[in-house]
């Protein structure tokens, strides 16, 4: 682009303007001298009428350069787009043999860590929930052993929420409420809602897993939507479905007529395949026996007493038959034998002892620890581990997905069927994940594998959305069968709330995926993820609110009577229905809103921005920092800082006039410095 810019020189006759043509270019620029008549060009006398010619300045080389700018804008980037992984490397036809050898073995070495790091992946997952068993196991059974809270739906909702937040397994939680309807102490109607909390509080695992991924904007972006479109989805479902299911019981009646309808028996139980790869290294580090929640949370007293961490392995139950002494013979076991020996009344009993055979071989089964204690090594063990390998993976998967695989990859994960069967490609993908889940049996294991391939761009999130429905039905496939591993006395109740877990699921999926303008959950993940990507910390709060403050709350409504719930919980709800209306009708149809309703402005600006909030944040997260600095190191960076902008305003672009224009008595006119 040629640019032409008047200076000012002078010559023995006087003062001239000249034109000197510039081409914009990386490279120097060539002046081409035009002269001219001595008269200022009719914009500069305009603006500096009546001023001499010696105070006219020539027009700076920034502001043409300004201009030059902002006639070619440039497109902004969607950051939603996936990345392009490109092949930086040598092409494999231009390797000699020695290269291609060397690249297959790194290909091969680099595979082999990547198998590992997801074995370890899965195991720290494993061991963080034990060791959120270990810190909220016996809470967690304490939880639900007021029946009179569970028969609040809204009650047990937020009770299945905390209880698997706290153990960090549905598959756990779903036990202990099997467990406490086996036993005669909860109804399956009661049940349902505690199974919904328990959907909710299974996808905080992936949450967690996105927030490591915080160092890379973008990449945090992609993979905190990618792992809270689950959250989206389950807590829309329940905001649905619960209303539903206590107003009609629709999921007990319909899962009722299924067990009714068929003859079901016993079955075998369910497979473990990936316990089987994960226990040889698990079952060294902790064991834990989980049967003292389920007691705790059906009533036994002496389940209080004992410790979560298992010491003996192998034990065996023998059963003899002793003699006691009872008060009378109206005390004696029906059909034993009953006799008198003195003043005491003698009769015979069966009772069952534990003999311990063989002690277990994780490295806690000598050590005299509290369960909290042994549980915070653990826990942060096992953050340390998860954050590692998942750091290790990214990158892995970085350096691996480049060229032609990575197109492949892309292509293969995210690409549609053609026309006319394109819709067919969302229910394939919930098969898969339904597959997949199924084989790893663990919904947390899944979605936490596939989070940190939607942050680095490989799978996109509209992709990764059906991947996640389908772990919710696969998650719910492995506790069916389980069900039917039960003893016959509690197959039944067993088996419907797996049920209520599996059409839960179906039924959230025909609320939130069929129609496309009807998967909302991707749009307030896609919301969710810019807001996080701007203010990082809002993560750790979105966590902290959704996952613990406000089951916390909703509990202790709850257990202060219905009357304090509904009192309180209804205004929330319908200030915070307004709330989102105004939001969707300032930025759609804003004319329909009185004029102070069309903005937040007329409020605090706290109460409707970040900004402050960030600020306090990020100068409470530097407080010890800028504390600990010293008045010599703060002077030193400014003089440093002023030194560098010396260095860089020498180095800048000057433009000198002409001095083939120029005589050598006359005084030089002062250079442009940009």
């Amino acid at each position: 682009m040629q640019v032409y810019i008047r200076h000012l020189c002078a010559s023995s006759t006087g003062r001239f303007w000249t034109n000197v043509d510039h081409t914009l270019t990386g490279q120097a620029m060539a002046p081409t001298p035009e002269t001219h008549p001595a008269t200022p060009p009719p914009e500069l006398d305009a603006d500096h009428a009546g001023k001499d010619a010696t105070e006219l300045e020539p027009p700076s080389y920034t502001s043409v350069i300004a201009a030059t700018e902002e006639s070619e804008p440039e497109e902004e980037e969607d950051p939603w787009d996936l990345p392009e992984l490109r092949d930086t490397g040598v092409k494999w036809s231009d390797l000699d043999t020695r290269g291609k050898v060397l690249r297959v073995l790194k290909s091969i070495v680099k595979f082999v860590l990547l198998v590992g790091l997801l074995y370890l992946f899965v195991c720290s997952l494993d061991i963080l929930s034990s060791a959120f068993q270990l810190v909220g196991g016996k809470a967690a059974g304490d939880i639900f052993q007021d029946n009179a809270v569970l028969s609040n739906p809204v009650a047990g909702l937020v009770i299945g929420v905390l209880v698997t937040v706290l153990v960090q397994s549905s598959s756990t939680s779903s036990s202990i409420v099997v467990s406490m309807v086996s036993s005669g102490l909860l109804e399956v109607k009661s049940a349902v809602p505690i199974i919904m909390g328990a959907n909710i509080g299974t996808s905080v695992t992936n949450t967690i897993v996105a927030v490591m991924q915080a160092g890379d904007r973008n990449e945090f972006r992609r993979a905190f939507a990618g792992a809270t479109v689950h959250d989206f989805f389950n807590w829309l479902s329940v905001l649905v479905l619960l209303p539903l299911e206590v107003a009609s019981g629709f999921l007990y009646r319909l899962t009722k007529l299924v067990i009714d309808s068929f003859n079901i028996e016993t079955g075998a139980d369910a497979p473990e395949l990936l316990k089987v790869i994960t226990e040889p290294l698990t079952k060294n580090i902790i064991e834990l026996d989980t049967s003292v929640i389920r007691d705790i949370a059906t009533g036994d007293p002496a389940a209080r007493n004992k410790s979560l961490i298992k010491i003996w392995c192998k034990t065996q139950k023998v059963t003899n038959l002793v003699n006691i002494t009872v008060p009378g013979f109206a005390n004696c076991t029906p059909d034993a034998l009953c006799w008198e020996e003195g003043d005491n009344v003698w009769t015979q009993q069966n009772q069952t002892e534990t003999i311990n055979l063989k002690k277990c071989t994780h490295i806690f089964v000598f050590a005299d620890l509290p369960d909290l204690a042994v549980g915070l090594i653990l826990l942060a063990l096992s953050l340390l581990a998860l954050c590692t390998c998942l750091i290790l993976i990214v990158k892995l998967l970085n350096s691996m997905l480049k060229g032609q695989v990575a197109v492949v990859i892309k292509k293969v994960l995210n690409t549609d069927f053609p026309f006319p069967f394109a819709w067919v490609t969302g229910y394939l993908a919930i098969l898969v994940g339904a597959g997949m889940t199924f084989i790893v049996q663990s919904s947390s294991v899944f979605t936490s594998a596939i989070t940190p391939l939607v942050g680095i761009g490989v799978i996109s999130i509209e992709r990764a959305y059906p991947l996640t429905l389908g772990s919710n039905i696969g998650t719910t496939t492995t506790a069916i069968l389980a069900a039917l591993a039960s003893p016959g006395e509690t197959l039944a109740n067993s088996l419907q709330i797996s049920l209520c877990h599996f059409f839960f699921n179906i039924c959230g999926i025909l609320l939130w995926y069929p129609i496309p303008f009807t998967r909302v959950p991707i749009r307030l993940a896609k919301a969710l993820g810019n807001r996080t990507a701007k203010y990082r910390w809002f993560a750790a709060l979105y966590l902290f609110l959704c996952f613990l403050l406000f089951p916390l709350s909703v509990l202790g409504l709850s257990i202060a009577g219905w009357q304090v719930l509904v009192g309180v919980g209804v205004p929330l709800l319908v200030f915070a229905i307004i709330v989102v209306i105004v939001n969707i009708m300032q930025k759609r149809c804003p004319r329909f809103l009185p004029s102070f309703l069309r903005s937040w402005d007329f409020l605090p600006k706290p109460l409707h921005s970040f900004k402050p909030w960030d600020r306090v944040v990020t100068a409470s997260m530097t407080f010890c920092r800028t504390r600990c600095c010293c008045c010599c190191k703060c002077c030193k960076e400014k003089e440093d800082k002023e030194t560098d902008d010396m260095k860089t305003k020498d180095r800048s672009l000057e433009m000198y006039d002409n001095p083939a224009l120029t005589i050598e008595d006359e005084v030089k006119i002062t250079a442009t410095h940009l």
